[in-house]
């Protein structure tokens, strides 16, 4: 009990000092949180992965179409339940900083897919009957200020021209895993209009998704599917919906890996401050050092001091710092809704926190701590400063 009061006591004797560490250590923690964070969106998508739809892509690579021929031939399997085709679009609205992803696909099959879109019946009935029909994801309709009725226009990026929509849905999710930043219309629409304009692309598809009747025989079926294609001239390759998340991630590696190097300088950054200030701390405590071993402490008692004290200083600014990630995230949230569905920090986050706070408060005590509890008492009496 002494010892730990002469932890707190020396936390506090130079107030300033140990306000700015944990201030230091606070912002490092957060900012870490907030990196951890960004980068852990890219893979709750896999989280989230339903495991009875399947994607069937070409085999050669996602940019290579399918004809559209395949889609029969694929719904009478065995253990396919459902089969909707789509093509990504690729629109810009007015200008390129307004890009969001956008799909021509078959609506009634990909709703039913899709149960966790949300659609209230009058819209979505809407959006079956009208040709020139859309449907928006709510975030994406608040951000351009979208109302049921307006007329939208999408400039092709990768099938040129003015493509003109009436815009009859509008999407929530389930729950916010889900994005409400989507943009779908009808495929019949895209390739009637293929059909006059490019017709060497048109009845071609981006991808089919396949829902299955369960888990267990996704495999088998992922197998027959790409059989059933095996050495024609559009090869298939199926995936659960996982597998192709995993895959579309991998593309992104490079600024994973990027943002978590940064995320693990930041903490070493803060190391070193911390380690300094301890080495100042324990720098100026020799002489107390010394005094405290000519009464009966031991190395133990004196390592435990000043170990105490940083991990006390670390874990305080650590504390600190998960405490500020909850707003921080909520404004990120906010600031960022047009480019994330959603920015919530997760508990495996703040365990990582907690971790880095507790690591920084240990590596800034290692020298101090072996440097106070070896010190000869002569030498640590004789010395001043």
């Amino acid at each position: 009990m002494f010892i730990l009061k002469l932890i707190l006591r020396n936390v506090f004797r130079h107030r300033l000092r140990s306000l700015l560490t944990v201030v230091g250590v606070a912002i490092a923690i957060l900012a870490f949180g907030m990196l951890r964070t960004l980068t852990g969106l890219w893979e709750e998508g896999m989280k989230h992965a339903s495991p009875i739809r399947l994607v069937t892509r070409n085999a050669t690579s996602l940019i290579f179409p399918l004809p559209i021929a395949y889609l029969e031939r694929i719904r009478q399997l065995p253990g396919v339940t459902r089969v909707a085709h789509g093509v990504w679009f690729g629109g810009i609205y007015i200008d390129e900083k307004n890009f969001f992803a956008s799909y021509a696909v078959e609506p009634r099959n990909y709703l039913a897919l899709y149960p966790e879109m949300v659609v209230p019946p009058p819209q979505r009935d809407a959006f079956f009957r009208e040709r020139k029909g859309c449907m928006v994801g709510a975030s994406l309709a608040n951000r351009f200020g979208w109302k049921l009725g307006d007329p939208i226009v999408l400039r092709g990026t990768i099938y040129p021209g003015d493509w003109e929509f009436i815009l009859q849905a509008i999407y929530r999710g389930k729950d916010k895993t889900v994005d409400e930043r989507g943009f779908i219309f009808h495929w019949d629409y895209f390739n009637e209009k293929l059909r006059m304009t490019a017709p060497e692309q048109a009845d071609q598809t981006g991808f089919f998704m396949v829902g299955v009747s369960r888990p267990e025989v996704a495999a088998t079926v992922s197998e027959t599917i790409d059989r059933s294609f095996k050495n024609s001239l559009a090869e298939t390759i199926t995936e659960t919906e996982e597998t192709f998340h995993l895959n579309f991630l991998a593309m992104t590696e490079a600024i994973l890996i990027v943002i978590e190097i940064v995320s693990y300088v930041v903490i070493a950054i803060i190391m070193v401050v911390a380690a300094n200030t301890m080495a100042m701390t324990a720098r100026e405590r020799t002489a107390e050092y010394a005094t405290l071993k000519t009464i009966g402490f031991g190395p133990g008692h004196i390592a435990g001091i000043i170990c105490g004290e940083s991990i006390a200083i670390a874990l305080l600014g650590g504390a600190i710092g998960i405490v500020l990630t909850f707003p921080a995230a909520q404004m990120i949230e906010t600031a960022l809704s047009d480019y994330f569905p959603f920015f919530s920090v997760t508990p495996k986050t703040l365990i990582y926190e907690a971790l880095a706070s507790l690591g920084i408060g240990v590596a800034a005590a290692v020298l101090p701590t072996w440097r106070g509890a070896t010190i000869r008492i002569a030498e640590g009496l004789r010395r001043v400063g």
